[in-house]
């Protein structure tokens, strides 16, 4: 009993090593190391697209944040419900007084 079992580890153990070896031989050929750089190159652009569309996100949110805060429309303007001299008392405001 002792021995069928010792046989059976052994076996066992063959059989893993042997797929392992397996394994890492395919990585070394030609096909294997494409297929490793075509799925890192992969994971790169991807990380690329995700990194630009955060940057993208970012630059939206600010843009808006800035245009509040600026009180410009959507459209490039000022709100429609602000007239010239609204705006022109807005600018002279934020302007330092004359020294002369």
């Amino acid at each position: 009993m002792r021995r069928l079992f010792w046989v059976a580890l052994g076996a066992t153990a063959g059989i893993l090593v042997a797929r392992r070896l397996t394994r890492a031989a395919s990585r070394l050929t030609p096909e294997g190391a494409a297929g490793q750089v075509s799925g890192a190159v992969g994971r790169l652009t991807e990380g690329v697209r995700e990194f630009a569309d955060d940057v993208r996100a970012g630059m939206a949110e600010r843009d808006a944040e800035l245009r509040n805060a600026l009180g410009i429309d959507s459209d490039g303007g000022p709100p429609h419900d602000i007239d010239a001299a609204t705006v022109r008392e807005m600018f002279d405001a934020d302007r330092p007084a004359d020294p002369h």
